[in-house]
């Protein structure tokens, strides 16, 4: 089903405004620019230019390795496609961390280069200062507590955040922070649903879920998983809407067998 093709832009205004109503909030990644479009016209709110390109267009093992002229690059890509939804694109490791002013540069590189429409940093207190850095730019920022990808070597281990009661207090207290510095939405990823439900409560902006539960105000997964691209990465939280590796696999067979038995092209395909 696609949505009105007539609906104007998302903006965080229009996200806050359906916190405040209840109504939940559909996010995806995307990388280029035909994926964005399907994505789009299917009726998303928010597309998320994930550092996870890192892992599903680049094959890395984990999100550090992408920089921040890539990220610009599928950015730009998606923001071409995006009619509807509101593009929020991920600073990459090194881009932000511990120096304010650089952070600042990054993000304005993201909004100048990719015509992108704010932008998500990993942590909480400690990146306080680089959030209300691009924040006083004018450039909506996204926040992203509980697992955070960037800090993968620091946690050694995709297990589930914020278990333990010092760990999810000052998860709550980071999220409260993020709030109060200005930002306009906090991803929760793979944190207990007991304590994310607690601090979407907690918070007046809205909260998006990965591996979080059903009490965030909204949901995102990567594109790739949940379209069921990736044969192998079935984590609890991730619901599989199609099989797409061996719909293509197939489709992908078929033309090599078709080739070699020289059946394509046939008269009908020739000039």
């Amino acid at each position: 089903m696609s949505v009105n093709k007539e609906v104007k832009r998302i903006t965080t205004h229009i996200l806050q405004e359906m916190k405040n109503r209840g109504e939940k909030i559909a996010m995806l990644t995307a990388y280029d620019f035909s994926m964005a479009a399907i994505v789009d016209n299917a009726g998303m709110d928010i597309i998320l230019v994930g550092d996870s390109a890192s892992n599903v267009m680049a094959g890395h093992e984990t999100t550090l390795p992408i920089t921040l002229d890539q990220m610009i690059y599928h950015a730009s890509s998606v923001v071409r496609a995006a009619k509807r939804a509101l593009v929020i694109v991920d600073l990459p490791f090194g881009s932000y961390q511990g120096n304010s002013k650089e952070a600042l540069a990054s993000a304005i590189r993201i909004m100048k280069e990719a015509g992108a429409h704010g932008v998500k940093l990993e942590g909480g207190v400690e990146i306080a200062e680089s959030v209300t850095r691009i924040l006083t730019a004018g450039i909506p920022v996204m926040g992203h507590l509980g697992l955070t990808p960037q800090s993968i070597y620091k946690f050694g281990t995709y297990t589930v955040r914020a278990k333990e009661e010092a760990e999810a207090a000052k998860l709550k207290e980071d999220a409260l922070k993020l709030q109060e510095l200005g930002c306009f939405g906090v991803v929760l990823e793979k944190i207990p649903a007991k304590l994310a439900a607690e601090v979407s409560q907690s918070l007046n902006i809205p909260t998006i879920g990965i591996g979080a539960g059903q009490h965030c105000d909204g949901q995102v997964l990567v594109i790739h998983d949940m379209l069921g691209i990736n044969k192998g990465f079935k984590p609890r939280f991730l619901r599989q809407y199609a099989g797409l590796f061996d719909v293509m696999n197939d489709a992908i067979s078929n033309y090599v067998g078709d080739v070699k038995a020289k059946n394509f092209p046939n008269r009908k395909e020739e000039y």
